[in-house]
């Protein structure tokens, strides 16, 4: 099938460059135009799309080349685009750089290739001039199949975009125009933490900076020439999958609060199409686990950011423990399974699992690997397979076997702790990266319904 989705990719020249900042601006704004807006992020990132979704109203989806096909990482773009006038495709670091210093798989390049996508570049122009049109050079010409097409330069001042600006049609002529600037704003700052930016629900003002940022993007970046390249996009050409529907559905308690709040949307709505009710609930605030559930999924987030209220509520902490003795269904991705051990720092948790987590201060088993199991367990067989990733600070002396990871490397170590009834462990999954995961989980939450039945 070939669907016609307006979009334009917006990528960097790598990490600090401006690229969220003029993500968000650009949003903020086709959304003030009373536009339908769609939002994507390339990579492994749950942050970002949580500002996205906070502008646009709706939720962002991610598009990972590692984790998927090309039919279902189109598919996904198109799913996420209907009925949307325009969509927004964020990239991750910089346009060439993915899941190794060696090639640009699972970049936002790839991306941009895989989806026929038209790509706008931010450069950071502080501390530079005529320097800034070498760097724009240099992309251009790095792989000259890439599909960019104009650039925005970001902490610039008018006057100096006006000379710029000329000098790019100069240079470049037809091949890549000049789309506008953003000067520095320094009231329109996001904070950072060691995982990224902080979460867009712990800003109090965000919504006036991003309102901020969208006056400015409709004085300074041509507004209407994005609509216009994205308008010119070339169609979308995907294959149509289908999933089995159960008729029987399920309901699946999910945690989410600012202590979990590291979801995939296209994950959680799998388990929707397949036929579960996400019931969500808060372990810092609610008393004890939604009534009625048959499966319980905790994603990652900042328990140790909350670990003096997550700690504090003993009630919740009970509640959790018990339903997994009495082997309720329960996903547990990196912060949900440090909550499952028996301590954050010298806070107790749940308990259900034995060890210590520990403040590791860096990066610890940082990026894509593929999973494999070494046993039979909840979410598939011996020697099955997924693709995910790890990104984490804080560790423990005791991740589990119950897996194998391997990186592109060839470094690999043991992971997870897994049963008929449970995953729990550091690495992050996509459920379309395997949707056999996500099913088995879905048929083991209908187990336990039947239990009772």
């Amino acid at each position: 099938m070939n669907k016609k989705v307006p979009r334009i990719v917006i990528a960097g020249t790598g990490s600090g460059c401006g690229k969220t900042t003029v993500s968000c601006a650009v949003l903020q704004a086709l959304v003030n135009r009373r536009l339908n807006v769609g939002a994507f992020k390339c990579g492994p990132d749950y942050i970002d799309p949580m500002f996205h979704s906070r502008i646009i109203g709706t939720e962002c989806s991610n598009l990972d080349p590692f984790f998927f096909d090309d039919i279902t990482l189109k598919n996904l773009l198109i799913k996420n685009s209907r009925g949307c006038d325009v969509s927004v495709i964020e990239g991750v670091m910089g346009f060439y750089d993915g899941m190794s210093m060696h090639s640009e798989k699972a970049s936002t390049y790839e991306v941009s290739k895989i989806t026929k996508s038209p790509v706008l570049l931010v450069v950071d122009a502080k501390g530079a001039a005529f320097s800034a049109l070498a760097v724009i050079h240099g992309f251009m010409s790095f792989l000259p199949d890439n599909s960019i097409c104009g650039v925005i330069l970001n902490r610039c001042t008018s006057g100096t975009y006006k000379m710029l600006a000329a000098e790019i049609e100069k240079q470049f002529g037809n091949k890549i125009m000049p789309i506008g600037f953003l000067p520095k704003l320094p009231d329109c700052t996001i904070e950072s933490r060691h995982l990224g930016l902080v979460t867009a629900d712990e800003i109090k003002d965000l919504k006036r900076k991003l309102e901020i940022l969208a006056k400015q993007a409709e004085e300074t970046i041509e507004i209407d020439k994005i609509l216009k390249i994205a308008e010119n996009a070339e169609a979308v050409e995907a294959e149509e999958t289908e999933l089995p529907k159960y008729q029987e559905k399920v309901r699946i308690a999910v945690a989410k609060d600012n202590a979990f709040c590291f979801y995939y949307k296209d994950s959680l709505n799998l388990l929707k199409e397949l036929g579960a009710e996400i019931v969500e609930f808060s372990p810092v605030s609610d008393a004890e686990l939604p009534e009625n559930i048959h499966g319980i999924y905790f994603g990652g987030g900042y328990p140790e950011l909350y670990k003096e209220k997550l700690s504090a509520n003993k009630k919740m902490l009970a509640s959790v423990k018990k339903a997994l003795q009495n082997n309720l269904p329960c996903v547990a991705e990196c912060g949900g399974f440090m909550y499952l051990k028996e301590y954050i720092g010298e806070y107790p948790m749940v308990g259900y699992l034995k060890g210590k987590c520990f403040d590791n201060k860096k990066l610890t088993r940082f990026g894509y690997i593929t999973l494999t199991a070494k046993t039979d367990n909840m979410l598939c067989r011996r020697g099955e397979k997924i693709r995910a990733h790890e990104f984490h600070y804080w560790d423990t002396e005791s991740p589990g076997e119950a897996f194998s990871a391997e990186k592109t490397s060839g470094k690999r170590w043991d992971c997870i702790f897994a049963s008929e009834t449970l995953y729990a462990g550091y690495p992050h999954l996509h459920f379309l990266a395997n949707r056999d995961f996500a099913i088995n989980f879905y048929e083991a939450c209908l187990k336990e319904k039947r239990r009772y039945d």
